[in-house]
């Protein structure tokens, strides 16, 4: 029960990110930079701490962890633009398509069978999607068709970042890889953020307490018990845990920043969780 405990916690943590960083008012590259630049002195000694314990990484986790951070930047960056075009609640549903994702990355890296219930798990999922987005009436948000698009594509890369944090726990030793991704998604979306996500230094005193607030609840707290947890879960059992995120997000988006979906935008999120839960049974 308590890495099940670690990851529900976690979950609920990572919940408040979309609603701390609308607050912030900062474009997808600064927010994403900073919350990871803000956790790095904390996770350090966390690691250090483990080193010194259970020894050093070997070069495959090292690069492992790279390729993770890499991704959860590409997450942070998409997610972030989608929470300004959707909204904190709807986005972070959207995101939570990685319950239907993963399964098919299992499948093609470790052949792991797809069962027909993920079949009819995606009969679910994919009109939701259409629904949350507001395709057909019922749109709420400034741009809500592009931040479905920018959401799913942002589930991508959380699938792809999930699989590889799951696999780098397998030998008992999670922090000293979540030190290395967070500071791989850092470098990241700094370049990204200077390409053309926006990217600003000096974001001012407010912007920066909302992204640190943004660091401690989601990066550190949230994300390292997530990580700590789930290799020691069955993996159904860390997915359906994991929907207590998007689940946080919409509430906290209603009571926080006023956000009211449409009916059939609720609908849709709706059928994007029910085929998440349909996915993760047993």
């Amino acid at each position: 029960m308590r890495p099940a405990w670690g990851v529900a916690t976690g979950a609920l943590g990572v919940s408040a990110s979309a609603v701390l960083i609308d607050l912030s008012g900062t474009a997808p590259g600064t927010a994403s930079f900073f919350r990871c630049l803000f956790a790095l002195p904390p996770l350090a000694l966390l690691a250090g701490a483990e080193r010194a314990r259970a020894g050093p990484l070997d070069r495959t986790a090292v690069v492992r962890a790279v390729l993770a951070g890499v991704l959860f930047a590409g997450d942070s960056l998409l997610w972030t633009q989608a929470i300004g075009e959707v909204g904190a609640g709807l986005s972070t549903v959207l995101v939570n398509l990685q319950v239907v994702i993963v399964p098919v990355i299992a499948w093609l890296v470790d052949r792991e069978p797809v069962s027909r219930r993920y079949f009819a798990a995606v009969t679910l999922v994919l009109p939701g999607v259409v629904l949350a987005a507001g395709v057909l009436g019922g749109a709420t948000g400034t741009a809500p068709v592009a931040g479905a698009v920018h959401a799913s594509l942002a589930a991508l890369c959380y699938s792809g970042f999930l699989f590889l944090l799951r696999r780098g726990g397998q030998d008992g030793r999670t922090r000293q890889p979540y030190l290395v991704v967070t500071a791989a998604a850092m470098i990241a979306s700094l370049v990204a953020g200077a390409l053309g996500y926006g990217l600003d230094l000096a974001p001012g005193w407010a912007a920066a307490g909302w992204l640190l607030v943004v660091a401690v609840c989601g990066q550190v707290v949230g994300w390292l018990l997530v990580a700590e947890g789930s290799p020691r879960l069955p993996s159904h059992a860390g997915a359906v845990l994991l929907l207590l995120t998007p689940v946080g997000a919409v509430v906290l988006g209603a009571l926080v920043l006023g956000e009211r979906p449409s009916p059939v935008q609720l609908l849709g999120c709706g059928l994007v969780l029910a085929g998440a839960v349909v996915t993760a049974r047993r």
